[in-house]
């Protein structure tokens, strides 16, 4: 790996970057906190045996990531089975089957959620110190917040406060829901101490010693609290964080000197184990995520929506979302001076999700009776239908900048991906992007077959045409076409139940992927 390192002052080390003249610098703490994780989360994978464990004293975390399975694994850690581990190159691994890997995890990361503009597979390989670390961050962060949701906690309800309703709390980003979750155990062990912050709010480790006595009694007291100096109270803290098996991301330093980053991955993973929330006796009603919703999610996380979407329909109220990604799917056409970035107000809302309809229909959108007061009500049909054509605008939009001037839409996708498995030679046929035989995912690992001769391993493909079977051939395929560059938010079971918008968008994927390489 080459790169010259310095260390300067409060844990921060510099590296050099392309040039001379470049420097990018990065956090020792997070980097030791992130091999840590890393050591745990992957121990005893047969596939790591040889990387594992990490040495968190130098700079051995950048080189354990060249080639690319401990980054695959650890996506796989963070949401589980987002790579069908039969694609990875886990032998023979030359320069280029290492660069397959790289391939496969920014494509993966992407369709978790992760924002990798700028993150090539090479940044990787070579371990280029603060995108890789910044990439480990996205990961485990979207990993640790996967769960704090109403959905696997219907008892995050006892955080509201009084005149709130579920909807407020879903408006919440997952930080401020965690900070409520503290003060909440605050409130109830009788401290008069509340939190606001992850960093000086939590140094002197007095909130960390009441809620871990709160909500595991048990294990912990308030023992620590006696002691004055702050750096060894921390490690007494930390002491009762082990009883609890929550003893990651922080070292007592870290909590002495408010790390926002590594005490917030502190607090969601003690969250996760030990919520300390009683039950709802009267059932709330389920907000559950439908596929449809979380790749519009991740497809918008992907391209670096600010704040991080985590529910759907409440996050896109106030219209900024929505303009910020009508601005990445078509550079230019927002007018920053009609936007209200930050709208403190229904009116100054209503102005931002009026302008992105209109923001539609200039793309030629078909948005008859949407109004953007549908957008701020967060009304699902109409919400989905645009986020729908925003996507589908931006696949077509960069098979068009391919396509060298060529104006390519469905028929054109549809067309293409037919005749390149005719001319491979092979036998599988589609007549229509809801064609019945597309749910067997042959067709679609021809199609792989044909952009890259050898990259379907046939022995691994089943026949017999049950759901399982179809299943397994479904995961395969998406994670052998992200191998070879393809973008795609689509999910294995998308393909089996013919979803034909997300079948439009994987053929429009791995059609940019073939236009790339004849170009």
């Amino acid at each position: 790996m080459a790169v010259r390192t310095t260390t300067s002052t409060a844990n921060v080390r510099k590296v050099g970057g392309a040039t001379d003249s470049t420097t990018h610098s990065f956090s020792d703490e997070e980097k030791v906190a992130f091999a840590d994780y890393i050591n745990s989360a992957l121990r005893g994978d047969k596939d790591l045996q040889t990387i594992l464990p990490i040495n968190t004293n130098d700079m051995s975390l950048f080189s354990a990531v060249n080639n690319g399975l401990v980054m695959c694994k650890l996506i796989n850690d963070a949401v589980p089975d987002t790579i069908d581990e039969r694609a990875l190159n886990k032998t023979n691994l030359n320069a280029f089957r290492i660069t397959e890997n790289q391939i496969l995890c920014i494509n993966s990361a992407k369709a978790i959620g992760c924002n990798v503009v700028n993150i090539g597979p090479q940044d990787l390989s070579e371990g280029k110190t603060h995108l890789v670390l910044g990439l480990i961050w996205q990961i485990v962060k979207i990993g640790l917040f996967s769960k704090i949701n109403l959905i696997n906690h219907p008892e995050l309800y006892r955080l509201l406060e009084p005149g709130e309703t579920i909807e407020d709390l879903l408006r919440l980003p997952t930080d401020q829901i965690l900070l409520r979750w503290l003060n909440y155990h605050l409130k109830n062990a009788g401290s008069n101490r509340r939190v606001h912050n992850f960093t000086n709010d939590i140094k002197d480790s007095e909130v960390y010693t009441i809620v871990m006595s709160q909500i595991a009694p048990q294990h912990c007291n308030r023992g620590p609290l006696s002691e004055q100096d702050l750096t060894k109270r921390a490690g007494l803290v930390l002491d009762n964080a082990d009883k609890l098996g929550c003893r990651k991301f922080v070292t007592s330093k870290d909590i002495v000197k408010g790390h926002q980053k590594l005490n917030l991955a502190f607090v969601a993973n003690l969250f996760n184990k030990w919520p300390g929330l009683e039950p709802i006796a009267t059932p709330i009603p389920q907000i559950e995520e439908t596929r449809e919703e979380k790749t519009y999610r991740n497809w918008m996380n992907s391209l670096g929506a600010d704040p991080f979407v985590n529910y759907l329909y409440e996050d896109l109220r106030d219209g900024t979302v929505l303009l910020q990604l009508f601005n990445k799917i078509s550079p230019g056409i927002v007018d920053q001076r009609r936007v209200n970035v930050n709208p403190s107000n229904s009116f100054k809302k209503l102005e931002n999700c009026n302008y992105c309809v209109d923001l539609g229909k200039q793309l030629n959108f078909s948005l008859v009776s949407i109004q953007g007061k549908d957008i701020m009500d967060a009304n699902k049909t109409f919400t989905l239908a645009i986020l729908w054509q925003m996507m589908r605008f931006h696949v077509l939009s960069i098979l068009n900048s391919l396509g060298g001037g060529r104006k390519i839409g469905d028929n054109e996708i549809l067309s293409w991906a037919e005749g390149k498995v005719r001319a491979a030679g092979k036998s599988s046929r589609i007549t229509s992007f809801h064609d019945p035989t597309l749910r067997d995912g042959i067709f679609i690992l021809d199609l792989i077959d044909a952009i890259r001769s050898g990259s379907v391993s046939y022995d691994l493909v089943e026949r017999d045409g049950s759901d399982k079977a179809n299943l397994m051939n479904a995961k395969y395929a998406i994670s052998i076409a992200r191998k070879i560059g393809a973008t795609i938010f689509a999910l294995p079971e998308d393909i089996v139940e013919v979803k034909n918008k997300m079948i439009l968008t994987l053929l429009a994927g791995l059609m940019a992927v073939d236009l790339g390489v004849s170009h």
